[in-house]
């Protein structure tokens, strides 16, 4: 492979709404985003690891409950207090945090109803 025209990572998530101001200001106020007109812009530098783009089975049931063909997973650096301050905006967890050998993880739903997955990385997944 040529070091030229590659793909370096996920370079947006863009999502379809009926209320777009009214997501805005969930992610805002719950998940934190310091959003601008355009949404929020990430930055991995500096950051070990990577970021996963996967094609799952269309009958999968990881995405459950939402019914949305799209879940999207956040890198965290520090899911407990992310977890607190989502608890504290009236958000609600699914399930109980799960420790991988690769992370921390832990889901919610967004107001439009597409999971997410907050994942925190830990040893050694870079």
């Amino acid at each position: 492979m040529t070091d030229r025209g590659r793909v370096l990572g996920l370079g947006g998530v863009f999502i379809k709404s009926p209320d777009p101001d009214r997501l805005k200001a969930w992610y805002r106020d719950v998940l934190g985003f310091a959003l601008d007109d355009y949404g929020v812009n990430f930055s991995l530098a500096g950051q070990d690891g990577y970021q996963l783009w996967s094609p799952f089975q269309a009958d999968t049931d990881y995405f459950a409950p939402s019914t949305r063909d799209v879940m999207l997973n956040f890198r965290v650096d520090d899911l407990d207090a992310l977890l607190v301050r989502i608890l504290a905006a009236g958000g609600e967890m699914l399930g109980d945090v799960q420790d991988e050998p690769y992370g921390k993880f832990a889901w919610l739903v967004d107001p439009d109803g597409t999971k997410i997955e907050l994942w925190q990385q830990t040893g050694d997944s870079g």
